[in-house]
């Protein structure tokens, strides 16, 4: 674990997410590394652009590397393509060292990352509403009096918002 607090609260919040949350996280993880890129671009210090880039470049490939052509079929194919392009779009920027190159790269992370984040989302709601009954009447169909222990503490319900 890092000595830096928000990093090792990263690291910790990453461990425990969904799949979807830590492609999320991984995209964020690029979209850092393209944004302090860019600020060493602008500051001249091409050491820490390099470095930064380079980084970009390694989770990509991680997020590459995991990808299951079995089960994703067309899906893993198109993102295989992708991070293949952007790998390129990275190593072409960094020789080309111009703000435009990285912001184009930093726009459509940040619109692969807002794609991910809401398909988070909406698996989530999808998921807490297939927890709800459908109806108030879908309590009633199952009474308590049924239960063969009638001793038994009743069903709790748990409702979420």
């Amino acid at each position: 674990m890092s000595s830096h607090p928000a990093l090792s609260y990263q690291q910790a919040s990453a461990r425990g997410a969904s799949p979807i949350g830590q492609v999320v996280s991984l995209y964020d993880t690029i979209l850092r590394d393209l944004v302090r890129a860019l600020a060493a671009l602008q500051a001249g210090d091409v050491e820490t652009r390099v470095l930064e880039l380079n980084h970009a470049l390694l989770v990509i490939a991680h997020l590459q590397s995991v990808l299951n052509h079995e089960r994703g079929a067309e899906a893993a194919k198109q993102f295989d393509r992708l991070y293949a392009v952007t790998r390129g779009m990275i190593v072409e920027a960094n020789i080309r060292a111009t703000p435009e190159s990285l912001e184009e790269l930093i726009n459509l992370y940040g619109s692969l990352r807002q794609a991910w984040y809401q398909a988070g989302q909406q698996l989530t709601a999808d998921e807490q509403q297939a927890h709800l009954p459908a109806t108030p009447d879908d309590l009633a169909a199952t009474p308590a009096s049924n239960s063969a222990n009638n001793d038994a503490e009743p069903p709790q319900l748990h409702w979420t918002t």
